[in-house]
């Protein structure tokens, strides 16, 4: 490794821990950090902080001041080249007389990506890609499903006991896991776009599915496929004001005048007679949502796991055993062969608290932290 590669992996570090700062509050945008060094000094930093605000670039460009001409600015995703909420982030490095832009991640969006990396260009600056670009597409990869697949990244919450039983056979379930796994739980929430239910989980838990943790700043969109129309509006779910909305089937019966943050979505049914899973991702994508977070019953996980549609599975396992009695965490099909079974990679195991948590990416899942 040459002590130029060292120094630009440094800073586009230190770009990455500044983008990740956004995680709670940009959405739908991508996080995104920028680094203006000069000399080998960091003269200015930023980062992407609230949808419609100024973007990282902007922020560091103001720190930097005079200093960032002939600078070199890190940038963990392509400077953007149209006009959208706020001026092109590539013409404000340019009119500052940045003489090379570092970046992480070319834009994945396919309409515009490149746009910007070739604005540089065209005006004598120096660009470098791709250093430490899968950190930069792990970080983003929900903006980078978004973009190029056109669904969300999902994943899928499981609590289980050690012998992988998410409720007593009477179907008690409160509670499996420590109050600080649950509080891990909330913090994936307010990270989350959406959080994705069934009316069947809702009426089980009294549910409200809201972020309930210090960091929280946007909540998340609460979607609940509800085919059967079982939902009344007098449910704990309703009186929480951020926005739901309920995931009907074409023939669903649901004479309810909703409130005002209750929206309605209707989804076809697929040939298995359930709701088109897949068209359900496809339609949260056009509502910006970047991540969807999954809190469910065996049921609909089974379903979004036989769809291949998990990008990740988050489970909880406690130090309890609940017996063979105990409901199971998956309905899947009855496998006659184990070529036929999932098959999954750990991307992590940590304690919290008394609890794992283990994250599984189905092998499957390809494309969007490889390429």
């Amino acid at each position: 490794m040459t002590s130029t590669t060292e120094c630009h992996q440094r800073y586009m570090s230190r770009a990455l821990e500044l983008a990740a700062q956004g995680r709670f509050s940009t959405a739908p945008n991508p996080m995104v950090g920028c680094v203006l060094v000069n000399n080998d000094t960091i003269i200015g930093e930023g980062w992407h902080q609230r949808a419609g605000e100024a973007h990282a670039e902007v922020h560091a460009l103001r720190q930097a001041g005079t200093k960032a001409k002939g600078a070199t600015a890190y940038v963990t995703l392509e400077p953007c080249s149209h006009f959208g909420r706020t001026p092109p982030c590539a013409d404000a490095l340019i009119e500052a007389g940045i003489a090379r832009v570092v970046i992480a991640l070319k834009d994945p969006n396919p309409l515009v990506s490149g746009d910007g990396i070739e604005r540089l260009k065209t005006h004598g600056i120096e660009v470098i890609v791709g250093v430490l670009e899968q950190q930069a597409r792990a970080l983003n990869c929900g903006f980078v499903a978004r973009m190029q697949r056109k669904r969300p990244w999902l994943r899928v919450k499981m609590a289980a006991s050690l012998d992988g039983r998410t409720a007593l056979a009477n179907g008690e379930s409160q509670w499996i896991t420590s109050p600080e796994a649950r509080r891990d739980v909330h913090r994936w929430r307010a990270q989350s776009g959406a959080v994705l239910s069934s009316a069947q989980t809702v009426l089980a838990d009294q549910a409200t599915l809201t972020a309930r943790h210090p960091d929280a700043q946007l909540q998340p969109v609460r979607v609940i496929i509800d085919s059967q129309g079982l939902l009344t509006g007098n449910e704990p779910l309703f009186k929480e004001l951020s926005p739901i909305v309920l995931v009907h089937g074409p023939d669903t019966v649901s004479p309810q005048t909703w409130p005002d943050h209750v929206s309605v979505l209707e989804v076809p049914r697929a040939a298995n007679g359930f709701l088109d899973l897949v068209q359900l991702l496809h339609e949260l994508a056009a509502r910006d949502i970047n991540s969807v977070w999954t809190e469910c019953g065996s049921g609909l996980a089974g379903g979004l796991l036989e769809a291949e549609l998990v990008d990740e599975l988050v489970v909880y396992l406690a130090p309890k055993l609940l017996g063979h009695t105990g409901h199971g965490l998956l309905q899947l099909p009855a496998f006659t062969h184990m070529s036929q079974v999932p098959e999954l990679n750990f991307s992590d195991v940590r304690q919290v608290a008394d609890d794992l948590r283990i994250i599984a990416v189905p092998r499957r899942v390809r494309g969007d932290l490889t390429s």
